[in-house]
């Protein structure tokens, strides 16, 4: 604990002082391919990047639910973590092999595993819609503001894909609302697992080791795309290099950072530190405490608790140190003085001044409806179920229902016809539901509800009528069916009719309190999400104004190239070296979890070579999202996989100091000894290595 205490200080006091002006810091950057600061690369590293260079990468990565990946070989060979694809490795488990503990390894592409609900996909065109998604939205307010650019959008969407199979297309918006362009992906929904290494090894440390370094994780795994039950035809992809970079060589890394805050507002910042962010920890933490004492109740509630809990720690520490960034008073201080920097310029110039008005007062307006409206939209709305999968196929069923049944206009956005495919392809396909967990998540829910709402509330006397929350969550999960994929296929197909006839227990809840949460979605849209909205594009316009596109927008899981150099770290008189070697491992391991090593690891130990660098840290600008992500060199060649952040890099969702933040990166020349010598697949690695 004592580095978070010691990152609020010192390191803080000049970060981010440009933050929402300027790039502070010669690697700081999450880029978008179309916007790629080439010329400034070719000036700080003297390296060449032309747009083949930028087509070939942006060719062979890949998006894949909540983290990014590569292609690797032109037979559909797909790098990334074994995080990843925890989710798949623990719905091919079975009674008696569990693929999450023991590893997944095949021997012929007949053993590969599809992996439920998995997705991928390859970015093959950007198109700018900026102008008709904004005039869709002129002269209205609040929720027909929202609704009307949701609509528009899924026009935008229905019209660049033209309904093409294998097409998916995506509006996005950068920079608050400055811009929107549709991101059209070549999908796959034929995903098969091929290798992930046993837990033990793949997250190496657990919790304690988690956003440090040193570290000594294998946390990579392989997926392969196909198309028509056949490996899918990839000639585009990155070549593999099996040798580790030398310090100071040029890194990228590209991937989908999921989601950065470095264009908020000073108030909204305020109103994340002193509601959004306190109050998602509370129950993080008492969710991981219930969890932790559901795991020691046996060796097989550990396993099932295994997954959800790596999870949750991870959020956890990611919003500790977050909170530890904004509670920094020098932060808060540049963050105002930059503010303060662009309305003044904004002030000067009486043109602009009188387009834009003043949207900073506006949004700050919102931030009292957003504390009014919070506690009711968190836990009726967007954490509703808190992860229980039975109770979100029960809502998507219930509000397809009700949406396909509208013009396509009038439809919440999820459910526009462009996207029906892919909601269904969440729903439909076969998940593993363990009801001991789906009831302590809805039961934790629940208690949570009633707490933050109070007994008197309407909302809640219809979500629990006169039941407990402990008994309703297990009639609730006893009584669904809903884990069965053919009964969900049945509600799908059959529509409205069918969904108001089913006796499921947990399809007549969501029919009984979905018009509560509709109800406070609507007040949210109306004086929170619209008003903030309208308000970012105006200062986006404002800043565009001042400063051009010298600034890369907020990460918004699409693609985005970083660029950075392999670099250890320095801290308070301490130094970071860049590398860890395989050597280093067996000095970390105690035999007790967390530094217990897999039998095979222990097995193979003489025969490893000491030297091979196992992670590397490099000054690349990513944030979580970018799990999975290729770590590239100048040749366009794969050195490694993203799996991590140094501590420092935990406030990387407000801003980015190239002196401490850093990426962890599992190294090619690690996998490569691993699968040579610890799991003997030669055939992949021959693959790797293009022979």
């Amino acid at each position: 604990m004592t580095v978070f205490r010691t990152f609020a200080g010192a390191v803080l006091a000049a970060l981010f002082a440009t933050a929402a002006v300027a790039p502070a810091w010669a690697d700081e950057g999450m880029w978008t391919f179309d916007n790629f600061p080439a010329a400034k690369v070719q000036s700080d590293y003297g390296v060449k990047i032309d747009k083949p260079w930028l087509d070939r990468v942006q060719a062979a990565a890949v998006r894949i639910p909540g983290c990014s990946a590569s292609l690797v070989s032109k037979a559909g060979l797909v790098l990334t973590n074994n995080h990843c694809v925890v989710d798949c490795t623990k719905a091919l488990s079975k009674a008696g092999q569990d693929y999450v503990k023991d590893g997944f390894l095949t021997d012929a592409r007949s053993d590969e595993g599809k992996c439920p609900g998995m997705t991928a996909e390859v970015l093959i065109s950007i198109t700018d819609v900026t102008g008709q998604i904004k005039a869709a939205g002129e002269g209205k307010v609040g929720a027909a503001y929202v609704q009307a650019k949701e609509a528009a959008q899924a026009v935008a969407e229905k019209t660049i894909c033209n309904d093409v199979p294998g097409r998916r297309c995506q509006t996005i918006s950068f920079y608050r609302g400055g811009q929107y362009k549709v991101y059209m992906y070549r999908r796959y929904t034929d995903v098969r697992l091929v290798f992930a290494p046993e837990f033990d090894i793949a997250f190496f440390g657990g919790d304690p080791d988690n956003f440090n370094f040193p570290r000594f994780d294998l946390d990579s795994a392989f997926l392969r795309l196909y198309d028509g039950d056949k490996p899918a035809a990839t000639p585009q992809f990155l070549k593999w290099n099996p040798n580790a970079p030398a310090e100071g060589s040029m890194t990228f890394v590209a991937g989908n950072p999921g989601s950065t805050d470095r264009l908020l507002t000073v108030s909204q910042l305020e109103t994340l530190r002193d509601l959004g962010i306190p109050i998602g920890q509370l129950q993080r933490s008492e969710l991981r405490g219930r969890l932790i004492q559901f795991g020691e109740q046996g060796p097989e509630q550990k396993r099932i608790a295994n997954e959800p809990l790596f999870g949750l720690e991870n959020s956890f520490k990611v919003y500790f140190g977050r909170q530890m960034v904004l509670n920094d008073k020098a932060f808060m201080d540049a963050k105002r003085a930059a503010e303060a920097e662009l309305r003044a310029k904004v002030a000067a110039d009486p043109k602009l001044s009188a387009e834009i008005g003043d949207p900073w007062a506006d949004i700050a307006a919102a931030q009292k409806a957003y504390a009014d409206n919070f506690l009711v939209y968190r836990q009726l709305e967007s954490e509703a179920g808190r992860g229980s999968r039975l109770f979100g196929w029960a809502r998507t069923l219930v509000r397809a229902g009700q949406e396909r049944a509208k013009p396509d206009a009038e439809r919440m956005s999820d459910y526009a016809e462009v996207r029906l495919p892919l909601e269904a392809k969440r729903l439909l396909d076969p998940r593993p539901v363990d009801p001991q967990i789906e009831t302590l998540q809805m039961e934790h829910w629940l208690l949570k509800t009633r707490e933050y709402l109070t007994v008197d509330a309407p909302a809640v006397k219809t979500i629990l009528g006169k039941d407990s929350p402990d008994a309703l969550a297990a009639r609730l999960v006893a009584g669904s069916k809903l884990a069965d994929p053919a009964v969900r296929k049945a509600l799908w197909d059959g529509g409205l009719a069918a969904v108001m006839a089913s006796d499921d227990p947990m399809i007549q809840f969501v029919l009984k309190t979905d018009p509560d949460a509709r109800a406070v979605r609507t007040i949210w849209e109306s004086s929170v999400s619209g008003p903030t909205d309208r308000a970012a594009g105006k200062i986006a316009q404002a800043r565009f104004a001042v400063y051009g596109e010298s600034v890369y927008p907020d990460a918004t899981f699409s693609l985005r190239l970083s660029y950075g150099k392999v670099a250890g770290w320095s801290y308070r008189g301490a130094d970071v070296p860049a590398f860890t070697r395989i050597g280093g491992l067996w000095d970390r391991a105690t035999g007790q979890e967390p530094f217990a090593l897999p039998q095979r690891w222990i097995d193979a130990k003489d025969k490893l070579n000491p030297d091979t660098v196992f992670d590397f840290v490099s000054t690349n600008d990513i944030i979580g999202g970018n799990s999975g992500s290729p770590v590239i060199n100048a040749k366009g060649e794969v050195i490694g996989a993203a799996f991590d952040g140094n501590i420092h890099s935990l406030g990387g969702a407000y801003g980015y100091d190239g002196r401490v933040n850093r990426t962890v990166v599992v190294s090619t020349a690690a996998i490569t000894e691993a699968l040579t010598k610890v799991y003997g697949r030669t055939a992949l690695v021959q693959e790797l290595l293009g022979k």
